[in-house]
């Protein structure tokens, strides 16, 4: 691509707001001089900020980016995910998210060892420190992608620049700077994609009823998806199935994801504990879904205003990124650097830019919360003075900003259909069993720690079979050849799609400890650790 139209407007526009940016870093400092001002800002914020910014961290550069690849390459289906977030926060809000606040927490996981055991608080903070890992390396991927369009510079260039300039701020400012970085960024966001999709709206004679019209005519509204096979969009199927995407398993996936996210998920926890009330709290995560619903809704539709815009002004890039010889995520990029003029361009980039950082900052806060307070303080060098821990705190986010910047030049060489798929894929498969695990201390008043202790070794290793055929370890044919006969060999190599691998894996976790506990139980009170078991103490 000619990255040629990036004018000198367009650099000055960047690099405000790199500067901008950096500069939040060392002037909110102040407030990070211990560990509850690093992590939780003192738990001080009201809602209203905070759910911003838990929108801002939720949208991130796969909505800039990959949800407009997904629905300019496919259709609708995966949207389906997006509009089960305001049952589940419901759902979270009156089930799992007061147990937080009452025992003024830092760490999501705090709890579960109140309720387990230290064992398997320090496993879930591990599968958490994971998961995260490959999150901040998929984002970074992503607004690389843009940076080397527009540049022309190498692509580990790019994944450099983005990856120092977020770990500055975040390292020097923690948790204050994040807040106010994800602010400034989220309008940024919405005011980059506003200036892509009404600039398609003025190119296209007959504007937006043109889009909507040529884009229904060829089915890109359907809740549907593109068959591999036939290279055509098909409508998804309602019913249940473990081997197809129909519309009940993507809201069954929505549901798995959206509870494990706002029941163990340490960028909800930490910031829901640091509004300055429960009141606040819930207003922050109510704020969160009625921003975070449209906005995913409005960059699907620009996804398929891009397909309108290329299928009446062809070009041959776009052609290919439509038919898979080129990623689909490139096409976001393309249509910024080769038809928005001067001055617009750097404004959308430095959207996709905020987008993509303010996830990250956020990411690299939470694995560095995480990391002091259920491991590093807990298990290795505990009755330190706040000081050294917050000295190892900026440690740690410098070293998840180079363990990301590695995932994402890793990311940068893989081939996929689309990010929003590989995304789904990849939190199905590192999902860590954490809902299943959450929702077996919530809910019940089973568990110990050798009964969950099994839970988890049965969901690995269905998370290892299953992680395996992704990866094409094992396969039908290799099955088969070792003496399996050739119908059982096809179900080892494929029992269910890989999208429904966490949901399954929650599910083995939580049957697996439920059953086994029945024979052991849990030693120590219960008061204020299940649904069944709370005391009426006002959540403060």
């Amino acid at each position: 691509m000619n990255s040629a139209n990036f004018t000198k407007l367009d650099w000055t526009i960047l690099v405000i707001y790199f500067v901008a940016m950096a500069m939040i870093g060392p002037i909110v400092s102040r407030k990070g001089k211990t560990t509850e001002g690093y992590f939780v800002g003192n738990r001080s914020y009201s809602g209203w900020l905070i759910g911003i910014t838990m929108f801002a961290t939720s949208i991130s550069s796969i909505t800039f980016m990959a949800y407009p690849a997904d629905a300019y390459k496919t259709a609708y289906l995966r949207y389906m995910i997006c509009l089960m977030l305001p049952v589940a926060v419901y759902i979270a809000s009156h089930v799992f998210l007061p147990f937080y606040r009452r025992g003024k927490i830092t760490s999501a996981f705090e709890y579960l060892e109140m309720r387990f055991g230290p064992g398997i608080r320090a496993y879930a903070a591990t599968a958490f420190i994971f998961g995260q890992l490959l999150r901040l390396s998929m984002i970074l991927y992503l607004v690389s992608l843009l940076v080397h369009e527009m540049t022309g510079m190498p692509s580990f260039q790019c994944i450099l620049i983005g990856g120092v300039v977020t770990s500055f701020y975040t390292v020097m400012g923690g948790i204050e700077a994040v807040v106010w970085t994800d602010f400034i960024q989220s309008f940024l966001l919405w005011g980059a994609g506003l200036v892509c999709l009404l600039t398609i709206i003025y190119k296209i004679d007959g504007g937006l009823f043109r889009i909507i019209r040529e884009a229904a005519a060829d089915g890109k509204f359907m809740i549907g998806d593109l068959n591999q096979a036939t290279g055509k969009l098909e409508p998804a199927r309602w019913g249940f199935s473990l081997n197809e995407k129909t519309l009940l398993m993507m809201f069954l996936i929505g549901m798995n994801n959206w509870l494990t996210e706002y029941s163990s998920n340490q960028n909800v926890i930490q910031k829901f504990c640091a509004t300055r009330s429960a009141k606040e709290a819930r207003k922050a995560i109510w704020v969160c879904v009625l921003c975070s619903v449209p906005t995913w809704g409005f960059f699907m539709f620009l996804g398929t205003s891009l397909y309108v815009y290329y299928k009446l002004f062809p070009d041959p890039q776009a052609h290919d990124m439509l038919t898979g010889a080129m990623k689909a995520d490139q096409i976001l990029p393309h249509f910024v650097v080769q038809v928005l003029p001067s001055g617009f361009s750097g404004l959308v980039i430095a959207g996709v830019l905020a987008a993509a950082m303010s996830s990250l900052s956020s990411s690299i806060n939470a694995v560095s919360a995480v990391s002091i307070v259920d491991i590093y303080r807990r298990h290795i060098a505990p009755g330190r003075d706040d000081r050294h821990y917050v000295i190892v705190a900026k440690t740690i986010a410098l070293a998840s900003a180079v363990i990301m910047i590695i995932g994402a030049a890793i990311l940068m060489a893989a081939d996929s259909k689309t990010l929003n798929d590989t995304s789904t894929k990849l939190a199905s498969l590192a999902a860590g069993g954490l809902l299943g695990l959450y929702g077996l201390g919530f809910l019940t008043k089973r568990g110990n720690g050798r009964a969950v202790a099994t839970g988890i070794v049965a969901m690995l290793i269905f998370s290892a079979w299953m992680s395996a055929i992704e990866l094409k370890w094992i396969t039908a044919d290799g099955l088969v050849a070792l003496g399996l006969p050739s119908g059982v060999a096809q179900w080892f190599a494929k029992p269910m799609d890989t999208y429904y691998a966490g949901m399954m894996g929650n599910l083995i976790m939580f049957v697996v400890a439920y059953v086994l506990s029945a024979w052991s139980q849990h030693k120590g009170p219960l008061t204020n650790l299940t649904i069944w078991t709370q005391d009426g103490t006002p959540v403060e």
